[in-house]
């Protein structure tokens, strides 16, 4: 729990704070790195730690990537601008594909079928908790103090989670030589980073550099899949995906993931530009979001073990829909109950996909699959983060270019509380305007997403629960 606290403050803070570190450090047409960076970090590198830990214990592997992870937070609070902010936010990212894969795997581990579905449900209330906390601590210190402490604030849960699980947690594991397969580490590194760094700069890149970098891309992942056919023990298990649920749940996965983030990364910048709120009322409008998800996620737990995944996750998609179609309406008149109300069902809806995902895969696989199991959802839901801020950030900045052309450094300022008042009314209306009318267009892509993922939950076997798909966990 204290692993997964790290996780959701650093998410719940650093969206609060980004307005004001853009303005700060200028460079808003690299809005959408500061995220893309730490996901795709984490995206390579949680089924790499996943299968680490089925091989060689849950505890060093967690140990190992929480410290790469806090040199990573402390490094991000010293930079001076967006493009060391960016490398260390991929340090973090790389630290981070440990974090919340191995804690969700270890309570697989711990609990049986049944009472994981209601322990994920009371591991989301920690979300909620850090997302009452993360926000509003996040437009206090950014208001305050200095944005540098919404990195620096993971230094003291980060020490403190690692000494809670060395002293607590003791696993009982049969010594064997292990094959460690570096092979299918780099590939898969080389493969997803290129295919993913086409994704996320295709504006920017020229057309030779985009084609070199797909191809390789598509070798390295063609490498990857013989290399993997191979191994005597894969990085990537891909007979698991041949499995229907873990196929469901990792599709699931990659459409929420692009969803959230489309949401999450730049909802504050609609209430912070678009509106002309401050940070604080920014971070109430997360929150609020991320505690009805930690909320709904405990009904879900519940729902689930009565019910069936596929009912659970289709109400769970009604709401994301309802959500996006909510934020869709939005104006620059709205009022933030409106607001509100769409981050609410957003978070209903997260709440109970996410955790039908998660818990139906873990359910279905033993213990010596289960991290790689867990982690691949998270994998596929962290590419989604990363596909829905690059698909994101490239509408924003597309359309801002498109309707206000050297802009950057006065948008910048319509960000800052303090420099928006020395803009004059007409310059604010149109860049507000030019705000609102970019996102509307990011809001019908996230209401895709969610038709996207009522499609996927109806691929989950009918009838299958938490109590009718037990499998062996098998031993530890």
């Amino acid at each position: 729990m204290m692993a997964i606290f790290m996780a959701a403050v650093e998410g719940t803070i650093v969206a609060t704070a980004m307005p004001t570190i853009v303005a700060e450090l200028g460079g808003f047409e690299l809005f959408s790195w500061v995220f893309t960076a730490y996901f795709l970090a984490q995206a390579v590198t949680t089924p790499i730690y996943g299968r680490l830990a089925d091989l060689f214990g849950r505890k060093r592997v967690f140990f190992a990537g929480s410290c790469v992870f806090l040199i990573g937070s402390t490094a991000c609070g010293l930079t001076a601008s967006m493009l060391p902010l960016i490398t260390f936010r991929t340090l973090q990212g790389l630290g981070a594909g440990a974090i919340q894969s191995i804690a969700t795997t270890i309570i697989g581990d711990i609990y049986t079928p049944a009472e994981r579905a209601r322990l994920q449900g009371w591991l989301s209330s920690v979300w909620g908790f850090a997302a009452v906390i993360g926000p509003v601590l996040g437009g206090f210190i950014v208001e305050h103090l200095h944005w540098a402490y919404v990195f620096w604030i993971n230094l003291p849960i980060g020490i403190a989670a690692i000494a809670i699980l060395a002293l607590f947690l003791h696993e009982r594991l049969t010594p064997r030589r292990h094959h460690i397969d570096y092979a299918g580490s780099i590939l898969l590194m080389v493969g997803v980073g290129a295919v993913m760094l086409v994704v996320v700069q295709a504006d920017a890149l020229a057309p030779i550099i985009i084609t070199l970098l797909l191809a390789a891309g598509t070798l390295a992942l063609i490498l990857l899949v013989v290399n993997e056919r191979r191994s005597r023990e894969p990085i990537v298990p891909f007979a698991l995906l041949g499995h229907r649920i873990i196929a469901a749940g990792n599709l699931g996965g990659l459409a929420i993931g692009a969803l959230l983030t489309c949401v999450v990364g730049f909802l504050p910048t609609y209430v912070q530009g678009a509106m002309g709120e401050p940070p604080t009322t920014t971070g109430i409008v997360i929150a609020v979001l991320s505690v009805a998800w930690a909320l709904a996620s405990i009904v879900a737990g519940r729902l689930m073990v009565k019910t069936s995944y596929r009912l659970t996750g289709a109400l769970g998609a009604l709401a994301l829909i309802g959500g996006c179609a909510l934020l869709i309406a939005l104006d620059q008149s709205t009022s933030l109950a409106f607001v509100n109300s769409g981050g609410t069902l957003i978070g209903i809806g997260m709440g109970f996909c996410n955790t039908t995902f998660l818990v139906a895969v873990q359910t279905s696989v033993g213990w010596s699959e289960r991290g790689a199991a867990t982690s691949s959802v998270l994998f596929m839901r962290t590419i989604g983060q990363a596909l829905g801020a690059s698909i994101a950030g490239a509408i924003l900045n597309f359309n801002l270019a498109r309707t206000v052309p050297s802009a950057g450094e006065t948008l910048n300022q319509l960000l800052e509380p303090g420099r928006r008042a020395s803009l004059d009314p007409q310059t604010i209306d149109r860049l507000s305007h030019a705000i609102a009318s970019a996102l509307h267009q990011v809001y019908v892509i996230a209401g895709v997403l969610g038709a996207l993922t009522l499609a996927l939950v109806a691929l989950l076997p009918a009838g299958a629960s938490p109590t009718r798909s037990e499998k062996p966990s098998g031993p530890s």
